[in-house]
């Protein structure tokens, strides 16, 4: 598999439009449209267009990965956050909200199950617990103790998708063998992220994946798609991906959740989710591309990996009282949201599972060159 670390960025325009349909087809082969282009996919996707974006999207997948995906497992360790996010159904005042912290028996217990059954990756995710955020020094104990030990215990990677945390804890997030720190900006419009993320600072929350990086952890940025967000702004946030360097891109559709300021919001199309995934594919050939189980479980995944995704998420053990963030009971008693439950829909995809030692070198490969990229950064500065 191919892991370059360079990404290409949806380019501006610089000549006359030729036709769309030849821009697509080109874009099997160089990995690069323009922004004019993506515009115009996101506001007028034409069925026939589609269907070429989303071919280019599944060959340079091809590409740099074969027909391997890579699986993670979704361990959501505490529904209690301090935030206000308008979106979230576990914002702190929703009253409507199911709130639980995992013990650390019960988050092992969890990690293990979800082990043997073949993911390559846990992903610790939280809200902002306040009994978490304690202070810089002590910040996230219990969430540094539970790296450590799932690392140990199954020896797989670690995402810890927590919230924004501080330089101190990023250092201990590290030092406890976290492979991924996960952020997600949502929108990179000011006045969008002020609505959703309420309260909260938009260069902090950038700083902090930077932080992450310098700090020898791999980043996930995430986007959310029909939360009155404008196809430019999608396309601008393609760009602030790049500038970060980022190492997995992600898309998500909003689900309007009960007891939220935007609980009445039609819910929108999963359809600019897709070609939003098809785009980062075509702008970041070889970076990981989530299709989450979260949005639209079993029935939405192959759409998302038609689209050129090439890592399954949200994988979630039936029995152990795990909410997802916006679909907490879709698919998962009986048994859809595990990698058991996703093999058909692979093999439908033409896709299988990757192997653990795959998944382990494309991190090792992806570490490596973003070290060598910045320090061949630093001395051209």
């Amino acid at each position: 598999m191919n892991s370059d670390h360079s990404a290409a960025v949806i380019r501006a325009h610089r000549h006359g439009p030729p036709g769309l349909a030849a821009i697509l087809e080109k874009a099997a082969d160089n990995g690069g449209i323009s922004r004019t282009t993506a515009i115009r996919l996101l506001d007028s996707p034409a069925p026939s267009l589609l269907k070429k974006l989303f071919a280019a999207a599944r060959r340079q997948r091809e590409r740099h990965f074969g027909n391997r995906v890579f699986l993670y497992g979704f361990l959501y360790i505490s529904t209690h956050c301090r935030n206000r996010c308008s979106f979230c159904l576990y914002r702190k005042s929703n009253t409507r909200a199911v709130r639980y912290r995992k013990t650390l028996a019960e988050i092992a217990d969890s990690a293990r199950q979800l082990a043997r059954s073949g993911v390559h990756l846990i992903d610790l995710t939280a809200g902002e617990d306040p009994s978490f955020y304690t202070d810089e020094t002590n910040g996230l104990a219990p969430v540094i103790d539970t790296v450590k030990f799932i690392r140990s215990d199954t020896g797989l990677p670690v995402m810890a998708s927590v919230g924004m945390a501080a330089n101190t804890v990023l250092d201990r997030l590290a030092a406890a063998g976290a492979d991924w720190y996960a952020c997600y900006q949502e929108t990179h419009s000011r006045q969008l992220f002020d609505q959703l993320r309420v309260g909260q600072s938009f260069e902090d929350r950038c700083r902090s994946k930077v932080a992450a990086k310098a700090k020898g952890m791999l980043v996930e940025e995430g986007l959310r798609c029909g939360v009155g967000e404008t196809s430019r702004d999608l396309v601008h946030s393609v760009d602030a991906m790049a500038r970060l360097g980022a190492d997995q891109v992600r898309v998500m559709t909003f689900i309007p959740q009960a007891g939220t300021p935007m609980a009445d919001q039609p819910p929108a199309s999963s359809l600019r989710e897709c070609i939003s995934i098809a785009l980062m594919r075509i702008a970041f050939p070889g970076l990981l591309i989530p299709a989450s189980l979260d949005v639209d479980g079993l029935a939405g995944l192959k759409r998302r990996l038609d689209a050129g995704a090439n890592v399954v998420t949200s994988l979630v053990p039936p029995g152990r009282g795990l909410a997802g963030v916006a679909q907490s009971t879709l698919d998962i008693e009986a048994g859809g949201r595990t990698v058991e439950g996703i093999a058909p829909i692979l093999r439908a995809c033409g896709l299988q599972p990757a192997s653990i030692d795959q998944y382990r070198n494309w991190i090792a490969e992806r570490k490596r060159t973003t070290c060598l990229h910045e320090r061949r950064a630093a001395r051209a500065c």
